[in-house]
């Protein structure tokens, strides 16, 4: 959750993954004047709204085996999108937890992934100018598809409603398919029996993928920040590599501005 200040796909093609940025729009300029924009039918806004909402919230099951697969209880499982609701954080901590991590280093490795959450509502909160008492409830609703769906917007009114719609039936979706997930796998006793216990792990995995078939820094990113995590996992206790890996960000955008700096100096 994240305050809001005047912060797991779009419809219109913008990727989500709770790694990616969803990027800028011609008519995401908060400002830009709304009138000047074509405006969308409600009825098509809300149609893309919940196509994003319905779908995305479906994958709570798998986060709900995955708290099952780490020794969570049903309620504190539930607890987690409840609360926190932000996937790549909740599958991140109870990966973590999984794999026998320290409860707190498995915490911040959660907190480095929602620090994003903080500058999309940077972003947001120019474009919708919600009413002051309204911002807190919005902030827990700053999340990779609310964020998406809002920015391809052409209009402020457009950008509310895509905003709210995506984000309550997110919202709703996530924490009814999580308690699903939760009691389901409970009902079948030791996840480990079943192989449910690989589950945080393994869609973890699927969300880094994306990245990895992309070409320049996200992928350098992503190779480095597996080979950190795993030079480190026989050195250091459970939970610390994946916080190790944060370090291929900073290293990678150093040696991006050490080529730049080169190829100023021979130009």
């Amino acid at each position: 959750m994240t305050a809001l200040h005047p912060p797991d796909s779009s419809p219109t093609g913008t990727t989500t993954d709770p790694g990616s940025d969803p990027g800028s729009d011609p008519g995401s300029d908060p400002g830009s004047d709304p009138g000047t924009a074509r405006a969308r039918p409600d009825a098509a806004v809300v149609r893309d709204a919940l196509g994003v909402g319905l779908a995305v919230g479906a994958s709570g099951l798998a986060f709900g085996v995955a708290g099952a697969g780490a020794q969570l209880t049903v309620w504190q499982t539930c607890a987690l999108s409840l609360l926190v609701f932000t996937g790549a954080s909740q599958f991140a901590l109870v990966g973590a937890l999984a794999a026998g991590a320290a409860p707190l280093a498995a915490v911040a490795g959660a907190l480095f992934l929602g620090v994003r959450n903080a500058l999309y509502g940077l972003r947001l909160g120019p474009r919708l100018q919600l009413p002051r008492p309204l911002r807190p409830f919005a902030a827990q609703l700053v999340i990779d598809e609310t964020t998406a769906v809002t920015l391809v917007q052409p209009d402020r009114r457009s950008a509310r409603l895509g905003f709210t719609v995506t984000g309550v039936s997110l919202y709703l979706v996530w924490n009814l398919t999580t308690l699903a997930g939760a009691v389901g796998a409970g009902a079948l006793g030791d996840p480990g029996r079943y192989g449910l216990d690989a589950a945080g792990p393994a869609v973890f995995l699927a969300l880094l993928w994306p990245r990895l078939r992309e070409g320049g820094e996200e992928r350098s990113v992503a190779l480095l920040g597996a080979l950190l995590a795993l030079a480190a996992v026989p050195l250091l206790p459970a939970g610390v590599p994946v916080l190790l890996a944060v370090l291929a960000v900073p290293a990678v955008a150093l040696l991006r501005g050490l080529r730049s700096a080169r190829g100023k100096d021979t130009a």
